[in-house]
């Protein structure tokens, strides 16, 4: 499924100066208009290695339907099985990032739940929390490194969404709001447990979450919410697409091994995250990416002129 590229993606990125392995180059042999697997998301490849998936229902403003939680859980776990693939930059089609979720088409999955008491119609309701939280999750747990480029509105689920990604770009005329006080309900597929380890800041956390105000850009920069700020759209997608061009350059043992150690040791103690990390390495010290890099390194070339095997 992540063997086609959209023809407007391609037109779109077509001027931006990326690193030269990672030539624009359309992944469909067919000489007719690929059609996306998906009807919430456009996934493309505009460079080599990266890959691209985009929240596409700009007329409804990306809002997050029944359709696009499931879709997001298959397209990240075909993302994580690709070797082709090395790093993900996920962005928004239209206007604004997302309005996160939509209300209309998704209540009646928690709203009228069936069941023949509450015991059970509790059990049900739980089983569909934990369907959604795992939308945001895979995106965690795929190994490969995920950069989300968000610009305008990024409210509710985008919030989830973003917080589960690797690395979080934004243009200046971005927001954020946690938003589901406002509706009655509080979060719950990951903005409570993954913002306060982003921000690290316990006070602003509560304050986003219990007042549902807006973050703008330079807060969310100032705070660690985003580690850039770009002017506009385009400027951020370039930046986006470099910096994974960057990435996907070095070796896939190391940077996705990098990734799988970042977030165990987030959610463990330095003792434990050690212990895993050698775990870990007494395998990983052992591919010939080591060195080819060390190579590279001696002969004073970038790790970009290095082909590394694919994983």
């Amino acid at each position: 499924m992540l063997s086609f590229i959209s023809r407007s993606t391609l037109t779109k990125y077509r001027g931006l100066s990326l690193p030269s392995r990672f030539v624009i180059r359309a992944m469909s042999s067919s000489s007719s208009s690929p059609t996306s697997p998906y009807t919430t998301l456009a996934v493309s490849r505009p460079a080599e290695s990266i890959t691209h998936v985009e929240l596409n229902r700009p007329e409804k403003r990306n809002a997050m339907n029944r359709a696009f939680w499931s879709e997001m859980v298959e397209c990240f776990n075909e993302i994580a099985a690709d070797p082709d693939s090395r790093v993900v930059v996920v962005s928004g089609a239209g206007k604004i990032f997302t309005a996160g979720i939509d209300l209309m088409d998704i209540a009646g999955d928690v709203l009228q739940t069936d069941g023949d008491d509450t015991a059970r119609t509790s059990w049900n309701i739980r089983n569909t929390i934990v369907k959604y939280q795992e939308t945001f999750s895979v995106i965690e747990k795929c190994p490969k490194p995920v950069i989300v480029a968000i610009h305008g509105a990024c409210v509710g689920g985008g919030v989830d969404l973003v917080t589960a990604c690797d690395i979080r770009l934004c243009t200046q005329d971005a927001w954020f709001q946690v938003k589901e006080v406002d509706i009655g309900l509080a979060a719950d597929v990951g903005t409570l447990q993954r913002l306060p380890k982003v921000i690290g800041s316990r006070s602003l956390v509560n304050e986003l979450a219990l007042t549902a105000r807006k973050m703008y850009a330079d807060e969310a920069k100032s705070s660690g919410l985003v580690s850039r700020v770009f002017a506009d759209k385009d400027a951020m997608m370039a930046g986006a697409l470099e910096m994974a061009g960057e990435i996907a350059a070095r070796s896939p043992v190391a940077i996705q091994g990098t990734k799988v150690n970042l977030v165990y040791s987030r959610d463990h103690s330095v003792a434990e995250g050690l212990n895993y990390m050698a775990t870990w390495n007494m395998s990983m010290l052992q591919t010939h990416d080591v060195m080819k890099s060390a190579q590279a390194a001696m002969e004073k070339k970038s790790p970009k002129s290095v082909t590394f095997s694919k994983l």
